[in-house]
């Protein structure tokens, strides 16, 4: 037996008397149709704590060349961590980097990091010793987490203010 779509309409707009009547689709939500909250999008500090070292893996392997090894791991962690246990906030990852906000971020620390060098460099006070690369490196992951916050929030507040999530 095949279904018309009659039968649903019937049932919804001829309730039992003295009934309220609901419009057809109100009676329940669908699953999809629920937009998720800000607190389940936000990404969890943690994981701005692998994009900080990671951004001042150039320092930290100036300062220690051979911790690449553990900077690979860390590498790895981190693409692991994003695939498993954040799944459910990929969506998130994928808004914020196909958002201008965050490329602008990413173009603002690479030419941060070229630029100051490069100052610093002019300036004859290149940084060369081992602990003046971990300040750097401190300073860029610093830098980074303060930013990728920064455009967290930011989407986020647009999400909610575009009816795709709920504060």
């Amino acid at each position: 037996m095949s279904s018309t779509g009659f039968e649903t309409a019937a049932t919804s707009t001829f309730a039992a008397p003295g009934a309220i009547a609901e419009p057809i689709g109100a009676a329940e939500p669908v699953a999809g149709d629920e937009r998720p909250s800000v607190a389940e999008m936000r990404l969890p500090v943690w994981f701005f704590g692998f994009e900080g070292v990671l951004a001042g893996a150039f320092d930290l392997l100036r300062a220690a060349p051979s911790a690449w090894p553990a900077l690979v791991v860390l590498a790895a962690v981190n693409i692991g961590v994003s695939l498993t246990v954040l799944r459910r906030r990929l969506k998130l990852a994928k808004l914020l980097w196909r958002g201008k906000g965050t490329r602008n971020v990413a173009f603002g620390l690479i030419g941060l990091r070229l630029g100051s060098h490069l100052v610093l460099g002019l300036l004859g006070t290149a940084v060369d010793s081992a602990l003046g690369h971990v300040l750097f490196a401190l300073v860029m992951s610093t830098v980074t987490v303060a930013l990728l916050a920064y455009v967290q929030r930011t989407a986020l507040g647009a999400l909610v203010a575009a009816g795709k999530a709920t504060a």
